[in-house]
C-alpha cells in the first residue's frame, strides 16, 4: 500500500496472448465455464498444469502460496514479499509491487502472475498479460472475500484439501469476532503515512477488518480510497476515540504516538502502534489477524477502563 499510488488501478481486461510455456494450464475449453473458479475480474481460470511456475507480486498472496504448499512453484516475488521467511527467499526478487523489473518476471518464463488491483499498477498488468498465460487478478475488499480467494488458488493449483482447512480456520475465527462486530463500536483513526498524514476510507479492506470486532475507521469526505487527513483540523465525525498508528506502510514508532498526542486536540486521545500486517494482509493472514484485533481491541478497552476507573 504506497500512498502514492494507493487507489485502485484496474482497467478493461487485454485478450490472453497464444504463448507456449513449459507447465502452462490445459485449455479452458476442457472444463465446462461454470465448473471454473473466477479471478477480480470475473474472468474463469483454468487448472494449472503439473509444473506450473508462478511469479506473485502481492506479498499476503505469497504467503498464502506457501500455506497451500506451493512454495516450490513460487519461482519469482516482490522485495516486499518477506513471508514465510526464509522459505521466500527461494523465489528470484523481480522488484517491488509498484516498480516490477518486466524483463526480470520474463526471464523466469511463469505459467501464472498473480497481481492484486490496490497493490499493482495498471501497466505492468497489461505488459505481463501480453506474455505470460495466465495473469490472475485478485482483489479482496471484505473480509470473507478471502474465502473465495482460497478456494480460487486452491482449485487453480489442485491444492483444494488446503483451501478448505483455512476456509474452515477462518469462519471459525469470523463467528469468534461476531459479538464485538454486533456490539457497540468504537471510532477510530487508523493512519498509514506521515507527511502526509494519511488514513483509509471505509471501503478499504483494512476498514472492514477493524469493523469484525467492533472498531469504525473514520475518514474525511472524499473519493479517494486512502485520503489525507489534517490532524490539525480533521474535522471527523464522529470524533475519534483512539488514533492507530500502522506498522506499515509507514513504520510508525512509539515517538509518533508522543507526536500525535501532543497536537492540539488530540490531548487525552489514546493513540496506540498497531500490526499493519495483521490488519492489511489479506489471505491466511486473515485469520490471525482476525485473533490478532480481538486481542488488541480487549487491551484497548482495559486502557479506557483504567482511564475512567470503576
Amino acid at each position: 500500500m504506497s500512498p502514492a499510488t494507493a487507489d485502485p488501478a484496474a482497467g478493461a481486461t487485454p485478450a490472453q496472448p497464444a504463448v507456449a510455456m513449459p507447465g502452462a494450464a490445459p485449455p479452458a475449453e476442457t472444463l465446462p465455464a461454470e465448473a471454473l473458479p473466477v479471478d477480480a475480474l470475473g474472468r474463469p481460470v483454468p487448472p494449472a498444469g503439473d509444473a506450473p511456475r508462478i511469479v506473485s507480486l502481492v506479498p499476503s498472496i505469497t504467503e498464502l502460496l506457501h500455506e497451500l504448499g506451493l512454495g516450490e512453484r513460487v519461482v519469482g516475488r516482490t522485495g516486499f514479499c518477506i513471508h514465510p521467511a526464509p522459505a521466500v527467499r527461494a523465489a528470484a526478487k523481480v522488484g517491488g509491487t509498484k516498480d516490477v523489473d518486466l524483463d526480470a518476471v520474463r526471464a523466469l518464463a511463469p505459467t501464472h502472475v498473480i497481481v492484486n488491483i490496490d497493490e499493482n499498477r495498471r501497466e505492468d498488468y497489461e505488459a505481463l498479460s501480453r506474455c505470460v498465460p495466465q495473469v490472475i487478478v485478485t482483489h479482496p475488499v471484505q473480509v470473507e472475500d478471502n474465502l473465495g480467494l482460497y478456494h480460487l488458488l486452491g482449485t487453480v493449483f489442485h491444492r483444494g484439501a488446503r483451501a478448505q482447512v483455512l476456509a474452515r480456520e477462518l469462519r471459525a475465527e469470523l463467528a469468534a469476532c461476531a459479538p464485538l462486530a454486533a456490539g457497540p463500536t468504537r471510532p477510530v483513526l487508523y493512519l498509514i503515512w506521515r507527511e502526509p498524514w494519511m488514513t483509509v476510507g471505509p471501503e478499504t479492506y483494512v476498514a472492514r477488518m477493524l469493523a469484525q470486532v467492533g472498531l469504525r475507521a473514520v475518514a474525511p469526505d472524499s473519493p479517494r480510497r486512502y485520503p489525507e487527513v489534517d490532524l490539525g483540523a480533521p474535522g471527523l465525525h464522529p470524533a475519534p476515540e483512539a488514533v492507530l498508528l500502522s506498522s506499515e506502510p509507514y513504520r510508525f514508532r512509539e515517538r509518533h504516538c508522543r507526536e500525535v498526542a501532543a497536537l492540539p486536540g488530540w490531548q487525552g486521545v489514546p493513540v496506540r502502534l498497531i500490526d499493519g500486517e495483521m490488519v492489511s494482509w489479506y489471505g491466511s493472514r486473515a485469520i490471525q489477524g482476525l485473533r490478532y484485533l480481538r486481542q488488541w481491541r480487549e487491551s484497548l478497552e482495559q486502557a479506557f477502563r483504567e482511564k475512567t476507573g470503576p
